[in-house]
């Protein structure tokens, strides 16, 4: 009798068991949203201070950066880790680089949530129409000159050899000759791809004189994520600008 009545009380009733299957469910589902809400809230902060994704729209990069890779940037740079000479950047327009286009509508509200949903997570850019790639050339207090009998820029004096230049057949790392300073808390950069890239050189008659502030500076590309076969990490080239460090 007494294994008979242990056995009753372990099986529950039909309407318990219902009960049991809908808070077994609502517990899933709860356990499943909390998870989703944790990843979006990383990858939200993952985004807003440590790496963020963006597409490259043109060829003003190549044949380092090809039009349509996807690169991720290192937030850190330039507020915690500093900023390196061949470094490759992406900053906000300082004024006049870009030409001013309207902001695009998405076609239908799913695909505005979509777009604001994957911008959230790091993994597309809203705003990527508002913001330039260039390589660092010069930091604040270096003198820019271009170019020697060779074709060569200097940086303090140091001519450079750029393995990275696209020359389109050209001698000279720049059409055009210049010779600039770079003010405090400036930039000065060029595109690799030196005979389609209106960078500095360029933009000498706008609000900041061709250069860039460092704060409109978003971070330092590092990786090329696509696509696939493209995958490879973004050098600063460290040997290309030994000695041009100001004493």
């Amino acid at each position: 009798m007494t294994d008979s009545i242990l056995a009753g009380e372990n099986l529950p009733s039909r309407r318990n068991k219902r009960a049991t299957k809908k808070r077994g469910g609502w517990y899933f589902v709860r356990d499943l949203a909390v998870i989703v809400v944790i990843a979006i809230l990383a990858s939200f902060l993952v985004k807003t201070f440590l790496v963020r994704s963006f597409y490259i729209p043109s060829g003003s990069m190549e044949n380092t950066l090809q039009v349509n890779d996807r690169i991720l940037v290192n937030e850190l740079v330039p507020n915690v880790v500093p900023l390196q000479h061949g470094d490759v950047v992406v900053f906000r327009d300082p004024g006049g680089w870009l030409p001013v286009t309207p902001k695009q509508q998405p076609a239908n509200a799913l695909v505005g949530a979509g777009e604001w949903f994957l911008s959230l997570v790091g993994l597309a850019s809203p705003d990527n129409n508002d913001h330039l790639i260039k390589r660092v050339i010069g930091l604040p207090g270096d003198v820019i000159e271009c170019c020697n009998a060779l074709g060569q820029m200097t940086v303090n004096g140091v001519p450079l050899d750029e393995p990275y230049v696209k020359l389109n057949g050209n001698q000279s790392v720049s059409g055009i000759n210049f010779k600039v300073t770079v003010p405090p808390d400036s930039l000065w950069v060029m595109g690799d791809n030196r005979y389609d890239s209106l960078d500095s050189r360029f933009n000498q008659d706008g609000p900041t004189k061709g250069f860039v502030p460092i704060k409109n500076v978003v971070g330092r590309a590092f990786v090329i994520t696509w696509p696939f076969d493209r995958w490879s990490g973004l050098g600063n080239y460290p040997d290309v600008f030994n000695g041009v460090e100001k004493k």
